[in-house]
């Protein structure tokens, strides 16, 4: 396993409120809320690549003929790789839709991250793509909104993100990571989760739970 690999799995192994749980203790920022799984339960994790679209017209609209937006991002991802979408136009109509759901499918992408509304629900869930999103819609990119960047830098909810960082979402929420913290957030992390997977033991084994509660979980996130 290369390095991205191992983050990739052991993020994987992890879930989102860990995650965030990691970020408040490090004192760092990343976690989204109000994007939720509109296609499927299973949580993605992984490394991202990014797509950014604005309102056709707008002054970041690139000159030329539009390209469909986000074929660039599937075409970039390897395997397990997550797109995370920033489409903040205002503009209803969708950023992510069934055929690129399908494609990205067969390219082995883990799923969408979509800071605004996506389309062909249906069709990505008869074909089990996660797609996280704001919303959904039946409304067409067409004429209404075009990819400005592939792999720039974007925003989802207050997070930035960019190319390279680490991504995990489930029905909680998503949490971006920086690919420069990724190493101290996993560990913070994993030991979060060790403790409360210790705690859920002890309540198992007959301990009162205020004596659980009390003793460990208002001080885990101390640094």
């Amino acid at each position: 396993m290369n390095s991205d690999d191992d983050i990739a799995a052991r993020l994987g192994r992890l879930d989102s409120c860990a995650v965030s749980d990691a970020l408040d203790r490090l004192g760092l920022a990343g976690c989204v809320t109000g994007i939720a799984p509109q296609t499927s339960a299973r949580r993605i994790a992984g490394l991202v690549h990014t797509v950014r679209l604005v309102a056709k017209g707008a002054a970041a609209a690139p000159a030329g003929p539009p390209r469909h937006l986000g074929t660039a991002a599937i075409e970039a991802c390897r395997p397990g790789e997550i797109i995370a979408v920033e489409q903040r136009s205002g503009i209803d109509a969708a950023c992510w839709g069934g055929i690129l759901s399908q494609g990205a499918k067969i390219k082995g992408v883990a799923g969408v991250i979509a800071d605004g509304p996506v389309r062909d629900v249906d069709e990505a869930r008869q074909i089990d793509f996660p797609v996280f999103a704001r919303t959904a819609t039946s409304r067409t990119a067409r004429d209404r909104i075009v990819e400005a960047a592939t792999d720039a830098p974007i925003r989802i909810g207050e997070a930035t993100v960019r190319p390279g960082d680490y991504a995990i979402a489930d029905a909680s929420g998503v949490v971006f990571i920086r690919a420069e913290d990724a190493g101290r957030v996993l560990e913070a992390a994993e030991a979060i989760a060790g403790r409360e997977a210790a705690m859920t033991e002890a309540l198992r084994h007959g301990k009162r739970i205020t004596e659980v509660m009390g003793a460990d979980y208002e001080h885990m996130l101390k640094r």
